[in-house]
Parts: C-alpha cells; sequence; structure tokens
C-alpha cells in the first residue's frame, strides 16, 4: 500500500502535479477536495476522495485519520475572498480566524490551520517536494527577448513586488513605464493582471515573486497557462517571476502562447 498522503486540493493544476509526483513516489493518496474550488476529475485519479466545504475542518481531519494519513500537504488555491462570506463559514473557522489570528491575510488563516493539523498529529509536507521538474532556470523562456524598456520596468517593479509580499499584501505587482498600475489583493494574480490592463492599457509589465521568509507548506505562489491567458487578454508585454521558487504549470502551452502574441517570459534570481 505504501505510505499514505493526505492532499488538500484546491483549484488548479497544482494537486494534479502533486498527486501524479507523489503517486510516482509511493504514495496511497487520499485526497480531500474543497467544494467550488477543486476540479471534480480528481476524483478519478486518487486512491480515496471525498468532499468537503472550507469550513468542514473537524470532518475533514476525522477523514485523513481514519484513512490512515499522517502525512498532508496542502495544494491548490481557496480564494481568500471567503472571509467575508460568512455564511460559507462554521465555528471551526471562526474560531481559528478570532481567536488564533493576529489577522486575517491567507499567511496568517493557513498558518493557524497548519498549526491546528500538527496538533493533531499530521506532518504537513513541503509540497515543493512533488513539484521540481515545474521549476525554472533562470534565463529568457521565450523567442521573444525582453528589450531594455522591459528590464527597466522589471527591475523597478521587482523590489516593489518583494516589498508588499513580504508585508502579505500580494505577490504580484504590475507596471508601466516605471510606474505601478495595479498591485495583487484578494482577487488574485489573474485578475490583477486583467485590471492592470483595464487601467494602463496595452504594455504592461508583469512582476510575480515570493516573500523574503516564504513557508512555502502555507503559500506556494505559482504561474501557468491561466496567467499567461490573462496576460493576452490585457495585452501585457512581459511576464517576470521567480526562478527555482516559484512552479510554471503547464509551461510548455504557455510559453507556446506567449510566442504567438509575442510576449516575453523571463525567469530571474532573487
Amino acid at each position: 500500500m505504501g505510505n499514505q498522503l493526505g492532499i488538500i486540493a484546491g483549484s488548479g493544476e497544482f494537486p494534479f502535479l502533486v498527486l501524479k509526483e507523489a503517486q510516482k513516489s509511493g504514495y496511497r493518496c487520499i485526497i480531500a477536495g474543497i467544494k467550488g474550488e477543486a476540479e471534480t476529475s480528481l476524483q478519478e485519479k486518487a486512491e480515496v476522495f471525498e468532499w468537503f466545504d472550507v469550513d468542514e475542518i473537524s470532518n475533514l481531519i476525522f477523514f485523513f485519520k481514519n484513512s490512515g494519513v499522517r502525512e498532508t500537504v496542502f495544494a491548490g488555491k481557496v480564494d481568500h475572498r471567503i472571509i467575508y462570506k460568512k455564511e460559507k463559514l462554521g465555528y471551526n473557522s471562526m474560531r481559528i480566524q478570532q481567536a488564533q489570528c493576529k489577522n486575517r491575510t491567507p499567511t496568517v488563516l493557513l498558518e493557524a490551520v497548519i498549526d491546528l493539523l500538527a496538533k493533531e498529529g499530521f506532518e504537513i509536507k513541503n509540497p515543493m517536494l512533488f513539484l521540481s521538474s515545474s521549476l525554472c532556470e533562470e534565463g529568457v523562456l521565450t523567442k521573444t527577448k525582453p528589450s531594455h524598456a522591459i528590464e527597466e520596468d522589471i527591475d523597478f517593479g521587482w523590489k516593489i513586488a518583494k516589498n508588499i509580499a513580504d508585508s502579505d499584501i500580494g505577490q504580484t505587482v504590475i507596471v508601466k513605464d516605471k510606474a505601478v498600475v495595479a498591485i495583487e489583493g484578494m482577487e488574485g494574480t489573474d485578475e490583477a493582471i486583467k485590471r492592470g490592463g483595464q487601467l494602463a492599457g496595452k504594455g504592461t509589465v508583469v512582476v510575480k515573486v515570493t516573500r523574503s521568509t516564504q513557508d512555502f507548506r502555507v503559500d506556494l505562489p505559482a504561474i501557468g497557462l491561466n496567467t499567461m491567458k490573462s496576460l493576452v487578454e490585457a495585452g501585457s508585454k512581459a511576464l517576470c517571476f521567480e526562478a527555482q521558487k516559484m512552479p510554471f504549470f503547464q509551461k510548455e502551452k504557455a510559453v507556446s502562447l506567449a510566442n504567438v502574441y509575442k510576449i516575453s517570459i523571463i525567469a530571474k534570481k532573487s
């Protein structure tokens, strides 16, 4: 049977890649899919699967324990805006927010959940253990190379992106002509990119980074094909992200799309 791995699955490609690599490593994967976030097709690929509302923490813990799980991993996003949908939050979620959290930023909320799981005897694993093949070396990934003006916008945006990331505001900044057009908030990277295009028109440069003290168990920033589709919609001309620290999902398709629209993709070291 091998070791059991409990995957708490949110949205996107992330859970599929963790599942695939974990199974290759001999894990029997038990998936707790978050309703409204995880893809329904995950059910066909896992050994055991069950749906949970974002509030059902106690039920999730029981499910994992009953399945013999002791190692868990977070994979995929859950919309941070859920904290304002009080009808979606029951006693356990409100207790974590009000009693344990100094604020309600994504990092602090997830740290509280991780702390709760650890107290219940679970080991929360770093998802990077399963995603090494999705990381990128430093360099330009596309046929279109960044112009000098784009490089200047990247250098300008990089420091700002690091500052807002370390403040746990967001991890993406949209720049044009050395001016900040938009920063990522609760809406997430893709919507921030589109908003930047709406505000400044075509030609924006998108910079996405990790925090200086990033705990990848808590939050793993990533880019992928959907990111590229948002860049195309916004009329952006470049995406710069952090090399070797940020998975690039569906990379081949994303790079191909970028080449069609002459968008530069750059992986940059801190």
